[in-house]
């Protein structure tokens, strides 16, 4: 059976990963898929199958919008996403939580590594 990574992810990760890639600029689909993939030096590798819904979910959302254009390099129709202004405030929202939750997980897992401040 083969391991399936997005289940790796906990609920909200590829999203947020999502807004964050185009917070830096907007971009279509494969270019997403790249970005990640390398930011992670390729320890995560996201599928089609687990963008292209989490793509609609930030659409529906309104967190994202998308336009189609003609790609200059393949010549081919390509959709642009890019992050609304609500998905900017959703995104500082997310990494403000995921945050505070890795701090916990930290704590739980290792309070050697706690910092006394």
């Amino acid at each position: 059976m083969e391991k399936d990574t997005s289940r790796d992810l906990f609920p909200g990760a590829l999203e947020m990963m999502i807004l964050e890639s185009l917070r830096r600029q907007p971009a279509h689909g494969y270019a997403l898929v790249q970005h990640i993939q390398q930011r992670s030096n390729n320890l995560l590798q996201v599928e089609e199958g687990s963008l292209y819904p989490a793509l609609q979910r930030l659409l529906k959302s309104k967190l994202v919008k998308a336009e189609w254009t003609v790609s200059s390099t393949t010549n081919r129709r390509v959709r642009i996403y890019q992050i609304t202004k609500a998905g900017l405030r959703h995104l500082e929202r997310e990494i403000s939580a995921f945050d505070r939750m890795l701090d916990g997980i930290q704590m739980v897992l290792g309070p050697e590594r706690i910092e006394n401040s």
